[in-house]
């Protein structure tokens, strides 16, 4: 009940930056060791001198000032990136059947925020790559709370529509993991292999920290979708069937065959993959997705 009532929260949050603090809350880890302390580029703060400090590190005009040594503390850059990927695509758009107003979009964009805030925190570039329809759209990398803004304010507007951008697209935008990144990828995956998967596997390949997370409904996990009502593939013909009781047992295998596929390809190129309901904790998909390790076994969350 805990997860539910937390998915719930979220889902009825109007605005997306307060229910990042709620998921964020009592979440203190980062992404990765992010930056370092010591005599670096890049001012942070001053502190009392402690013997055995570097002497040229000594602020002396303020010493002047306050008769006292102080050491200029500073951090250096940890040259890592983090890139938040949305698949927008309209499968993204399937609903909770327990939680009204929860979609995988919705979903997908929490836990992305959420990632960006961390980034935010640590002092790390952060952009954001939106994949949907003939291009992919990006927010260049940068630092900051005003960029955090803006990552929030783009995934706030993005809805879910269309396909994939094709693979030449994609391809061709991998130029925005030039330095080392952690790529953090939100979708369904239920198009696998694709476009995003190629362009995932050639991010790794450049050693890049690719990261998967495979959000579904309950009722897809479950296969226990309303028999009397019609469906319509959203990214196919656009033809009509009904998920009748012959087609269930049908339906869940080559559902978990499907993401079996997945999991298994995500090993084979290490990438860590967790996939997860919905209708979970944000709080506890989260922490799931950012500790998952390199030449882990993909899991569920």
């Amino acid at each position: 009940m805990a997860g539910l009532a937390s998915a719930a929260l979220a889902a009825h949050t109007g605005k997306l930056d307060l229910a990042i603090r709620h998921v964020l809350a009592g979440l203190g880890h980062g992404i990765h060791a992010g930056r370092e302390r010591g005599a670096g580029v890049e001012f942070s703060e001053y502190r009392a001198y402690a013997p055995g400090d570097e002497w040229r590190r000594v602020d002396w005009k303020l010493m002047a000032r306050v008769d006292r040594y102080y050491v200029r503390e500073a951090e250096r850059d940890s040259h890592v990136a983090v890139w938040l990927v949305l698949d927008a695509t309209a499968s993204m758009l399937e609903p909770s059947r327990s939680i009204e107003g929860l979609d995988k979009l919705g979903y997908a964009r929490l836990l992305l925020g959420c990632v960006g805030a961390i980034a935010q925190r640590q002092g790390d570039a952060f952009g954001l790559v939106v994949c949907q329809g003939e291009r992919a759209h990006f927010t260049p990398a940068a630092r900051g709370p005003r960029q955090l803004q803006r990552v929030l304010s783009q995934l706030e507007r993005t809805d879910a529509a269309g396909r994939l951008p094709g693979s030449e697209v994609l391809r061709a935008s991998l130029h925005f993991a030039r330095s080392p990144s952690v790529v953090c990828v939100a979708g369904d995956f239920l198009e696998w292999p694709s476009p995003l998967s190629e362009a995932m596997v050639r991010l790794r390949s450049m050693r890049h920290d690719v990261r998967a997370l495979c959000l579904q409904t309950e009722a897809e996990i479950a296969a226990s979708f309303d028999t009397r009502q019609a469906w319509r593939d959203p990214e196919g013909d656009g033809k009509l069937f009904r998920f009748g009781s012959e087609v269930r047992d049908g339906y869940a295998r080559r559902r978990d065959d499907h993401f079996a596929m997945v999991a298994q390809q995500c090993r084979s190129h290490d990438i860590p993959y967790v996939a997860a309901p919905i209708e979970r904790a944000p709080g506890e998909v989260l922490r799931a997705w950012l500790q998952a390790k390199l030449n882990a076994r993909g899991g569920r969350a």
